[in-house]
């Protein structure tokens, strides 16, 4: 830490004069932003936006991923000092001009209009040439992002971590269910199913609308590092959108859920299969599910914020200079 630095960095969410850089200001203090990023919806020069989406009125269980957004900016605040471990040094905050758009604004009472208004949200950020990574609200909120990437790049390959597969039928648009989003996803075109895979499973759905499926059970017997490699296999060098649910940890490391099952992934497991997918070609992404009433530790959050890091790590990587 740069001490000299954080005698007098403060609210840099405001206050910072370049996107790129560490930030040292204390954890404890300051206006709050997504890694101390600065608060922007000038998209000239920047190469990732950053995005919260509070919503969370599809669930099937418990509320509170609305406050997601703001408590993984929050947790954030303790990943700013330093590059982020075992990228062997590469730092996406120094390397990659960020920053935190901010959430966005809907109506919460016309739930019909919400997926219009986050698919334009998105697209307006991807058409102003930044990439587009969302803190979520609830798991619903991935089949707008997934349609903004898919009008830009086509079908995509998507890597899901999850305890649910969220492929159960339902031929309904106007029906607005997070279980359900990645049916709607495929019946639409958005994925490109040959190339996609599921990670983390541990809830029974015989349909898996054509995924590879690489359950918990598999990750805990072959480990990490082999799944990672299998991921890798299959998305090949195609173009790749991530959305992460942080159920797919176990309710031991990630509590502050709505939907929680025993059997997910470790933190630790799940962050060397991140760092391991080093090298494919991931073009947008979210993180969503963290529901901060029920997690009185911090620890989903915290896991929340590491896990966008890691996005950013591997958006970059290929980008590197």
């Amino acid at each position: 830490m740069a001490l000299e630095d954080a005698k007098k960095q403060v609210d840099q969410a405001f206050t910072r004069a370049e996107l790129r850089g560490a930030s040292y200001e204390n954890t404890f203090g300051g206006a709050l932003s997504f890694a101390r990023r600065r608060y922007s919806k000038d998209l000239s020069g920047v190469d990732v936006a950053i995005t919260g989406v509070p919503f969370d009125q599809s669930v099937t269980n418990r509320t509170g991923t609305r406050m997601g957004p703001r408590a993984v900016r929050e947790a954030s605040a303790l990943q700013v000092y330093d590059p982020p471990y075992g990228w062997d040094g590469y730092d996406p905050l120094s390397h990659l001009s960020i920053v935190d758009y901010g959430d966005l604004a809907f109506d919460y009472a016309y739930v019909s209009a919400f997926p219009k208004a986050l698919h334009e949200h998105a697209k307006g950020i991807l058409e102003a040439g930044a990439a587009c990574f969302a803190i979520g609200g609830d798991h619903y909120i991935t089949l707008p992002l997934l349609q903004a990437h898919a009008e830009k790049y086509g079908p995509l390959a998507v890597v899901h971590f999850d305890a649910h597969s969220d492929t159960w039928a339902d031929d309904d648009l106007t029906r607005i269910d997070h279980g359900t989003m990645m049916y709607k996803a495929v019946k639409q075109g958005f994925v490109d199913v040959a190339r996609s895979v599921q990670v983390g499973i541990r809830t029974t759905n015989p349909d898996t609308m054509g995924f590879t499926t690489l359950d918990a059970r598999q990750v805990h017997l072959e480990g990490p590092v082999e799944i990672a490699r299998k991921i890798k296999e299959i998305v090949g060098d195609a173009q790749v959108y991530m959305t992460f649910d942080i159920d797919a940890l176990d309710p031991a490391y990630a509590p502050g859920t709505g939907t929680p099952v025993w059997g997910g992934l470790t933190s630790g497991q799940a962050a060397i299969i991140l760092r391991d997918l080093a090298g494919i070609n991931l073009v947008g992404g979210d993180m969503v599910e963290v529901s901060p009433p029920y997690d009185t530790t911090g620890a989903t959050a915290i896991a929340g914020a590491h896990v966008l890091m890691e996005m950013l790590c591997l958006w970059g990587w290929n980008r590197r200079d």
